[in-house]
């Protein structure tokens, strides 16, 4: 296999004739959400098909639901869809915003990762749904040597929905491998001191650069619905920490910050206070300058500068609100580099060595 790899070896005390492997590293495979190939039908189509029928996401029977989701839900949403991310697309590079922050994202910890541990470490990144896929990510790494794989969803908070099926895409992917490379997955990250010291420089910069400053922080959050909460999903109760720990961080008040949670879905009932509701309250309230940020996404994406920065922003405003400011996600800002970098060398202990010096 890949006999003709420059840094191909032959095993130790293997005869002549054996074929040269790649030499022994270590992968590092980060892992987000995903993101449609276009704008167009049939690619919303496909990207939200893959996404919907997840069993972690939408658990309802399937006999149940894939009749509503193949003839309803499918027919009308990828217009809708489409539209929002035509607002948000990436023209130059014809891609979507995450799919650009990933690869940013991704270069930046090579590079960071290179300097600690020299070439001992090769970093990629796959998305949940649609491409890169994770199967496809993980058969590269494999083939590049990589005998040790270290997975990384890169959500800071568990929830069955986004970390447990990164997951399983990994360990699937894993199944269908001959020679199975070691594994290990990169556990929550809400409380690391390293990442809510990031969120709370991100939010002291914007801060620094109004005019006046806002009455309330929203930390807005991906909403599930309420009965994962009962049924054990710890997603709700994570979340509540790291606005606590940011607000302990910035030395606020309890009454200059909040969580709140966005993209409800269906019938059910989601958690609660719901984003786009509570701002229009505030701005009844008399709340007329108010800021958002959203602390469950490593980068911005449709859901953080269309929803929040587009539909939520048009809520406050309609409401009476006079002045919105979103807070973009931390995506490839140095202090979330280092951040997550730091979690990646913790993760490697016993895998790896830094470099002295």
């Amino acid at each position: 296999m890949l006999d003709n790899q420059p840094t191909a070896v032959r095993p130790p005390h293997a005869p002549d004739d054996h074929p040269k492997l790649p030499r022994e590293k270590v992968g590092i495979l980060l892992a987000n959400l995903g993101t449609p190939d276009g704008t167009d039908y049939w690619s919303m189509r496909r990207y939200l098909n893959e996404f919907l029928s997840d069993k972690r996401v939408i658990d309802y029977s399937r006999w149940v639901w894939q009749p509503i989701l193949q003839t309803i839900v499918l027919t009308k949403r990828p217009f809708t869809s489409g539209a929002a991310y035509r607002s948000i697309w990436n023209e130059e590079a014809d891609e979507s915003p995450l799919a650009t922050i990933t690869k940013q994202q991704t270069a930046a910890i090579a590079a960071t990762l290179r300097t600690r541990f020299g070439d001992e470490t090769v970093v990629d990144y796959c998305m949940r749904y649609g491409n890169p896929s994770t199967e496809s990510k993980v058969k590269a790494l494999i083939a590049q040597g990589c005998h040790r794989i270290l997975f990384f969803p890169l959500y800071p908070h568990y929830a069955g929905a986004t970390s447990a099926t990164a997951n399983d895409a990994f360990f699937a992917a894993l199944m269908r491998e001959k020679w199975q490379p070691v594994a290990r997955v990169v556990p929550p990250y809400f409380e690391e001191p390293t990442y809510i010291d990031a969120l709370a420089a991100s939010v002291e910069r914007a801060y620094a650069e109004l005019e006046a400053r806002p009455d309330v922080l929203l930390c807005s959050y991906h909403g599930l619905p309420e009965r994962y909460l009962r049924e054990g999903d710890p997603y709700h109760c994570q979340c509540q920490k790291t606005t606590r720990l940011l607000k302990e961080r910035l030395g606020w008040g309890d009454d200059e910050i909040a969580t709140t949670f966005q993209s409800k879905f269906g019938p059910e009932e989601w958690l609660k206070p719901y984003t786009v509701e509570e701002v229009a309250r505030l701005a009844k309230a008399g709340k007329k300058r108010i800021a958002v940020c959203a602390p469950a996404f490593s980068a911005d994406c449709i859901e953080t500068l269309e929803e929040i920065n587009e539909e939520i922003r048009d809520s406050f405003l309609e409401a009476g609100g006079e002045s919105f400011t979103y807070i973009p996600c931390l995506n490839d800002d140095a202090a979330h580099i280092a951040a997550l970098c730091g979690v990646i060398e913790d993760n490697l202990k016993g895998w790896l060595d830094p470099i002295p010096g």
